[in-house]
């Protein structure tokens, strides 16, 4: 199966957890539907091995995967997905990784919305008070220092970025329904916030709140749990987000939650984005070999 859209650039994030199980419950079918030209997904939990094995009966079998895998078996990891290979792959972020928690993965493309790179990320949960809060904050320290990176290179060259994944913070109060019992907790500690307002204050846009309302809501993760998923009881935690030349070809935004709590193949919902084409672009058939750095 080829991915993409007819026109312009389609771009899905999700947190699978786990991939062979999001297999077993059909959501590589559900994501394969979407015909996108990339899909970011987080929390693998796999080996390359186990990927690729998870992927062959699917209609995703032949895509290219870039994948950054966490040291710790059934922990984390990250990839991108693609149709075609990319073509340059970058996984230079481990030094940020406490532990192997956060996860960070990048590649660049070339199709009728214009070259860009585009990034999955896992930010750990955190623990408030703990030490897995501090190796939270280092890991968002580096990926500030990429963001910044990767927004000056725009600034220069003109090629855009997307980074998209699980940031496990909710920026707002429209963000999270139980908001108040949460004040404390993390993933929505003012500390954790204030990275977000300083990426989106500039140059970076939230496209999943500019392209999709001012809330409060979609959710994209719900506990398996209890209720919260029937009572709507969610956190925003998932995101698109990207540097101004490609934010502005963004023409709509749409979270897949499930039907019904049967229906879910993860405890996060998918995160869709669809970009129109840059004018004057001109696509590129031939990505070449990929590069895969600090592999």
């Amino acid at each position: 199966m080829t991915g993409g859209t007819s026109m312009g650039l389609r771009v899905v994030t999700a947190n699978v957890n786990g991939i062979r199980a999001t297999a077993r419950r059909g959501g590589l079918q559900w994501l394969a539907r979407t015909r996108a030209d990339a899909l970011c997904v987080q929390e693998v939990r796999a080996t390359r091995a186990q990927v690729e094995e998870a992927l062959a009966d699917s209609p995703l079998s032949s895509w290219h995967v870039a994948l950054s895998e966490a040291p710790e078996k059934g922990r984390a990891g990250v990839a991108v997905l693609t149709p075609r290979e990319p073509l340059a792959v970058r996984d230079s972020f481990r030094q940020h990784a406490v532990n192997g928690q956060g996860r960070w993965i990048e590649v660049d493309l070339d199709n009728e919305a214009g070259p860009v790179t585009v990034a999955s990320v896992y930010v750990h949960s955190g623990e408030a008070g703990t030490v897995q809060q501090e190796a939270k904050y280092a890991f968002l320290e580096g990926m500030d220092a990429r963001l910044r990176a990767l927004a000056r290179r725009a600034s220069g060259n003109g090629v855009d970025a997307l980074v998209c994944g699980d940031f496990n913070i909710a920026h707002h109060e429209v963000d999270i329904k139980n908001w108040k019992g949460n004040l404390k907790s993390a993933g929505f500690l003012p500390e954790e916030r204030r990275y977000l307002d300083r990426w989106f204050a500039g140059p970076w846009t939230d496209l999943g709140r500019s392209c999709g309302g001012q809330g409060p809501g979609p959710y994209t993760w719900w506990s398996w749990r209890g209720q919260a998923f029937d009572n709507d009881a969610g956190w925003r935690i998932d995101y698109q987000v990207a540097t101004p030349g490609l934010a502005a070809r963004a023409r709509s935004a749409s979270v897949g939650r499930a039907k019904s709590y049967d229906a879910r193949w993860s405890d996060h919902a998918a995160l869709t984005v669809d970009f129109d084409q840059r004018r004057g672009a001109s696509s590129s058939t031939n990505q070449g070999s990929a590069r895969l750095i600090a592999g």
